[in-house]
């Protein structure tokens, strides 16, 4: 585990949008693809405008979700409308986006639409952005989710899995803990004193139900870096 502290919001974001496109341009190179997973919130507004001006080759580039309310674009809420409104513009604009929403009424209603749709696009995942609550979830790995073991198993051969939890507002989508660390890059992004105490929490050991960050700070398969600023 890496931990990079950065003096503020500005300098994380550059940080973090340059190791980003770092690992794009690697996958682009070698393969003439990459495929980023995001995090919605507003943590990562500036970063994804940081990205969205690197000068990389985006029509290689397909971007995601790690995570997805079930909502649609229209929603406040819809994590897909606030990508494409702060990191599919400028150069990003050039980039495919593979979305985790879809018109079915549920989430487990898309499960198999979408595994289809992800093994259609031969990726793996090149660099994946995790956030944090204040509650220790992280993407929709929830306390108290009801389907929280089966989405942190790292045997778990799925790539998503849908989820309800009483944190969670909506039901969701998300990417499952193993197909997260089959990430290339991956990276936990949050930023604030109240942040670093939920870090420092989880960090100091305890039962990962009850802050799922834990299942991605104690596992040992991918290398993690910590971007935080005050």
């Amino acid at each position: 585990m890496d931990k990079q502290i950065l003096a503020d919001k500005e300098a994380l974001a550059e940080a973090l949008a340059t190791q980003v496109a770092e690992a794009l341009m690697a996958a682009l190179q070698a393969n003439g693809r990459a495929l980023l997973a995001v995090s919605g919130g507003s943590t990562p507004k500036l970063f994804f405008r940081k990205l969205s001006e690197k000068d990389i080759d985006w029509a290689g580039v397909t971007v995601t979700l790690v995570d997805e309310r079930w909502v649609d674009e229209t929603s406040a809420r819809s994590n897909a409308a606030l990508v494409k409104s702060n990191l599919l513009i400028g150069n990003a604009a050039a980039a495919r986006f593979f979305p985790l929403y879809t018109a079915d009424e549920t989430p487990q209603a898309a499960l198999a639409r979408l595994e289809a749709d992800f093994e259609d696009l031969e990726l793996p995942i090149t660099a994946a952005v995790l956030g944090m609550g204040n509650d220790g979830h992280t993407a929709s790995f929830f306390p108290q989710g009801d389907k929280l073991s089966e989405a942190l198993d790292p045997d778990n051969r799925d790539t998503f899995i849908d989820m309800k939890a009483p944190g969670a507002g909506e039901p969701r989508i998300t990417f499952t803990l193993s197909a997260l660390l089959a990430s290339a890059f991956l990276a936990l992004h949050i930023e604030g004193g109240e942040k670093q105490q939920v870090l420092g929490k989880a960090l100091a050991g305890g039962p990962v139900e009850d802050m799922p960050v834990r299942a991605v700070l104690q596992q040992t398969r991918t290398e993690l870096t910590i971007f935080w600023c005050p």
